[in-house]
Order: structure tokens, then sequence, then C-alpha cells
């Protein structure tokens, strides 16, 4: 599992976000976008205040999608005629009139949102979360992170854990995730944490989402800048109740042992096709880039564990050699996403049919009873 911040200096840069943070909500109709030397900006007036603010690659993303410009024709015109583009994004800015709410962090517009997204932070979502985590006996925060997208925390139960083969123990954990910009809901999903290789996968299954939607803000036709209100806390701090209730149930027993059987049952899966030609297939159905190809099918090799469960274990490890904290915890969802596939079935000949699948072993008997070890 990748690395981020400690706990002590995330908490510090939640800290420094908060002071720099700026949220605004504007009519479209009094925005300016403008590039000059590269680089673009968005202007609006609050009152008697003129603001100019830098425009980051995120919100370039966000204001393209909005306006129904093509995101690849709005980069080239960003290199190629910057002109063109302010006129693109002006013009549609004025012909589709409606209210935005833009999230400004050091100086930058970080997003362009709906002016019904909820604002749940960060720093209260660690409020929130903490305490219970640490009332959680035998939990512990294996890995945190804060990037431009999203706020992690990797949880782990040290006292759940259960044995895929011998020696071969993996322990219950969760993963707790939230963006200020818009990628994604408030959610909360099962970890699974590999002692022999210290790898985490996460689960597809099981997961819980809140999304981050609230009332429609009323206002005028005019910029301002937004600040928690009495109202909105109290609305919050409902929330955060309920997302407090999600995180005491998150590293479930019974959950767990269902994600170690069908761990279990991976190994009993020989991958169709030679390995490199696997990493190949896994490469066009997530996106991979050649490196990350190349890591994973060197894991794979070391490893010699041709079955789904090799692949989604060298899936894991390569995560650890990821460019960045946001991709590593991607390649880790990946390997719960082959965790998911389908099981492959050996079918019965019948009248007429005389079909088997190619390359399956009889799945090895799982014992009668599994138990979660509590340390």
């Amino acid at each position: 599992m990748k690395q981020g911040k400690t706990l002590e200096a995330l908490g510090t840069e939640l800290q420094r976000q908060r002071a720099a943070r700026q949220d605004f909500v504007a009519d479209t109709r009094h925005l300016t976008f403008c590039t000059e030397d590269g680089k673009s900006h968005l202007t609006f007036t609050t009152g008697n205040k003129l603001l100019e603010f830098g425009v980051n690659p995120l919100a370039h993303q966000q204001i393209s999608a909005r306006l129904g410009i093509p995101l690849k024709y709005y980069q080239r015109m960003q290199t190629e005629a910057p002109a063109l583009l302010d006129e693109n994004v002006n013009n549609w800015l004025q012909q589709s009139p409606e209210r935005r709410m833009l999230r400004v962090m050091d100086g930058n517009v970080r997003a362009f949102l709906s002016d019904r997204y909820r604002r749940l932070d960060n720093l209260e979502l660690c409020a929130a979360v903490l305490p219970i985590i640490r009332d959680m006996k035998g939990s512990v925060i294996e890995s945190c992170e804060v990037t431009e997208a999203h706020l992690y925390l990797k949880v782990i139960n040290r006292k759940m854990k259960a044995e895929v083969a011998v020696n071969d123990v993996v322990q219950a954990g969760f993963v707790i995730s939230n963006s200020e910009v818009g990628l994604g809901h408030l959610t909360v999903e099962p970890l699974i944490y590999r002692l022999v290789c210290k790898n985490g996968m996460i689960c597809k299954d099981f997961s819980q989402k809140r999304r981050h939607v609230g009332r429609q803000i009323e206002s005028g036709d005019t910029a301002y800048e937004l600040y928690s209100d009495e109202t909105l806390a109290q609305d919050d701090k409902a929330f955060f109740m309920k997302v407090q209730d999600t995180v005491r149930c998150a590293a479930d027993e019974a959950k767990f042992m269902l994600t170690v059987h069908k761990m279990q049952e991976a190994m009993q899966i020989p991958l169709e096709h030679q390995p490199m030609q696997e990493v190949e297939l896994l490469a066009d159905r997530f996106s991979l880039t050649e490196n990350e190809c190349g890591d994973i099918f060197r894991q794979l090799f070391l490893s010699g564990d041709n079955t789904r469960y090799g692949l989604l274990n060298a899936v894991t490890a390569a995560s650890q050699n990821a460019v960045d904290y946001e991709r590593a915890t991607e390649l880790e969802r990946i390997g719960g996403e082959i965790l998911s596939l389908p099981v492959p079935r050996v079918l019965l000949p019948e009248a007429g049919n005389t079909r088997t699948m190619q390359n399956v072993t009889p799945m090895r008997q799982l014992p009668g009873k599994q138990e979660v070890r509590y340390a």
C-alpha cells in the first residue's frame, strides 16, 4: 500500500486549506474568461471588488463539460488558439446563463460546480470520523493522503483477520474517501490488507456512498462569497452523524469472510491466456499505462501464480510504484474489480450441447467453516 502523509501532516494541510479556501456563487453572465501567456483567468465582481482567479486543470475540464465544448477541442484551443477559446467560453457563459459555485484555493478556481453542490469538506469529515476510528478496537490508519481531487483515510482492523491460504493472512479494513471538487461521492469502501506483501485491495462490493447534493442556494443574480451558516451547520451535523454510523459498521465480519471466500475461489481460477496477453487485455479494460503493464507483468512473473488471485495481487503490488497516491488507489480498486469478475463455470454436457470452458480446473473444496481470528 502506497504511503502518503502522516496523520499529523494531514491535519496540518487540511487546516492550511481551510484558511486558504474561498467559495463563491455567481451568475455565469457576470463571469469573464481570459487567457494570456498560456494561463486562463476568471474574473467577476462581488460588491465593489473585482476578483480574478486562475483556472486549474480540473476546473477547465468542468467548464468544458458544462458548456458542451468537446475537451480535446477545448485543449487544442488552449495551446493553439487561446483567443478562440476565450470567445467560445465567454459566448456560452452568456448564452447559457445559470448560477455556478466556484471553489477557489490558493488563488485558483479549483472547481466549477452546481449551486446545489453540498460542501462536505475534508476537515469536518476528519473531525467526525477520527474519534470513531480511534474507538474501534484494533483499528489503525495505515495510510492517508489529501490530493487535489480527494481525501483518503485507509483503515486496517488488526484484530479481524483470516487466512486465504496457509501463511497468507489478510486483515479487514475500509477506505474513506471524499472529494471537495465534485469528483464523486463521500464513500466508505471495504479494504483487504494482505500482510505478506503489505498490499491493499479495495473491494467493489459492499461500498457505501453519500452524495454531495443539497438545497439550491437562494440569491440574486450577482456574485457573492459563501460562508457556513447555522442552518447548513445543523444539516451537516445530521449528515455526518449518518457517516459516523456507516464507519462504525464498515469492518463487518460477515462481509469480510465473503470476500475471503472469493479470494480462495480466485486461487482456483487459472488465467485464460498467457500472462503477457492477460496483462494486455487488462490494460485495454482498465486503461493501464505501459509502465503499469510492465510492473504488473513483473509482479506476476515473480510470483509464479498464473491464477486470477495471482493477477489481482500483481495489480495491487504494482500500485506501490504508481506515480501518485491517486493512481495507486485506482490500481487497488482495479484489484477489487478483478476479484468481482464472474466465476467461470464448466458447462456440463447436455443433449445437443457438448461445449466446455477451457483451462478451468475443478474448484478446491473450501473448509466447512471459516473463522475470523481476533488477535
